[in-house]
């Protein structure tokens, strides 16, 4: 499909939906909310790690309720629900399964920071129980998924937010006005800067379900395998049938900000991934170290380079993205940017975060990008307007399915080419056996949402 503005993009998908709540008979009476006054009862699912940020963020939002905290691994509550107390004054609930809560007419909205291969089929219950959803990234373990849960978002009415805040953030706001302004020239490439050393998790046996951990929960829609710490909490990122590897976890962040700058609103068609686990011997299926090449129909590319080892920077940067145009090159990180310009470099216009925090501030937009993150999608669900999500589901879809592919490749050995229009391999069957899963019964996303 050919490029797109943002304003046509979102326009374009929002046709159709007339009249998707009369085909949800359970959506409960009055989900919309009127009026900033109105309280929003939230539930988060997964608070371990990046959930307790979530339900953090949540509490300290005015007219915003953490009604329930839901976790397969009990051990997790006392923490949790004291530091909600602490925050909002009052105890949320808890539960150990989120069809439950599902099952709770006051929530209004969940917010998924569980393993990414629950996150689809959170959404799409909690969509078709009438809950808006707060998911965070990668929205999807695989791509048909993605395209689900953006389909169960559409049918079913309902607000669907995704995790990735750095579109929240006034220095990358800054960043792309200036690149969409034309001031960088036409641009041609994107390269994703991921360099995250980790270390080995080496080799363990499997071992008994701790006491307090409903495993059967956790494992959900993958494969039933024995209880290994190794492959439960958070390093489950490093293996296929829970994770998508660093491509798949910090990936989606950049690939998302690197979509954004082209203003690329398709899928790329060709897609090559080199890499492999090098040093260590241990547990780990990932990869960390990766590098993968993204080409859309109009030869415009994408790279995403991971490192998991100890390395250097590229130009200064770990964590961050180089933008090259015809004029000159960006270089893009998480709290300043800067722009060069011709043969010798020569220094352009630039941005610290400092300089843009205090212009939000002067403006009255002072939280910082989480705060702002999360307070857009109340607004949303409040508002009922989806094309004012700062990151609404089509969009997590299509920068997730970047690192889905990049995967696909590097799993091939190959290099693939993707059919954009039907989100398939052509004649290629094995490329297109990851586009799916086998699921778990009664864990299975469903064909018709």
């Amino acid at each position: 499909m050919a490029s797109i503005t943002r304003r046509k993009f979102v326009k374009q998908v929002g046709a159709g939906t007339a009249g998707a709540v009369a085909a949800a008979p359970f959506l409960k009476a009055g989900a919309a909310k009127a009026s900033a006054n109105d309280t929003v009862n939230v539930a988060v699912m997964g608070i371990r790690s990046r959930g307790s940020d979530h339900a953090a963020s949540f509490a300290k939002l005015p007219n915003v309720n953490v009604a329930a905290l839901c976790d397969v691994d009990e051990r997790l509550f006392p923490k949790a629900i004291a530091n909600v107390e602490e925050i909002a004054g009052k105890r949320p609930k808890t539960e150990t399964d989120i069809r439950r809560v599902l099952d709770n007419k006051e929530i209004d909205a969940i917010s998924i920071a569980a393993p990414n291969h629950w996150h689809a089929l959170a959404t799409i219950w909690a969509c078709q129980a009438g809950k808006d959803v707060y998911v965070e990234k990668p929205v999807s373990h695989n791509i048909s998924e993605g395209r689900k849960m953006v389909e169960a978002a559409r049918k079913y009415d309902r607000i669907v937010q995704v995790g990735t805040q750095s579109r929240s953030l006034p220095i990358i706001q800054s960043a792309m006005d200036f690149l969409h302004a034309g001031k960088l020239g036409k641009l041609y490439m994107v390269k994703c800067i991921v360099f995250r050393p980790r270390e080995s998790l080496g080799n363990k046996t499997n071992s008994p379900v701790p006491a307090g951990v409903h495993y059967d929960l956790w494992r959900g829609p993958a494969p039933w395998r024995p209880f290994n710490e190794n492959r439960f909490h958070y390093n489950w990122h490093w293996f296929w049938d829970t994770g998508n590897g660093e491509t798949g976890n910090n990936g989606p962040h950049y690939t998302d900000m690197a979509r954004w700058a082209l203003q690329k609103y398709e899928h790329p068609r060709k897609i090559q991934s080199m890499g492999g686990y090098d040093i260590f011997n241990s547990d780990q299926e990932t990869p960390n170290t990766q590098a993968s090449m993204m080409e859309y129909a109009d030869g415009t590319r994408v790279q995403i380079e991971v490192r998991g080892l100890y390395t250097n920077g590229e130009d200064g940067m770990t964590m961050g993205m180089l933008i090259f145009g015809s004029e000159g090159w960006m270089h893009l990180g998480s709290e300043s940017w800067a722009t060069y310009f011709g043969r010798k470099n020569e220094p352009g216009e630039h941005r610290s975060e400092k300089e843009e925090k205090a212009q939000a501030k002067a403006s009255g937009k002072g939280d910082n990008e989480d705060t702002l993150h999360f307070a857009n999608f109340v607004n949303c669900v409040r508002s009922r307007k989806r094309e004012d999500l700062t990151a609404g589901i089509l969009e997590g879809h299509l920068s997730t399915a970047m690192c889905h592919l990049s995967n696909i490749a590097y799993r091939t050995g190959r290099q693939v080419i993707f059919d954009p229009a039907n989100e398939n391999f052509s004649g290629d069957a094995e490329a297109n056996s990851y586009l799916t899963r086998e699921y778990r019964y009664p864990f299975v996303v469903p064909e018709r949402v």
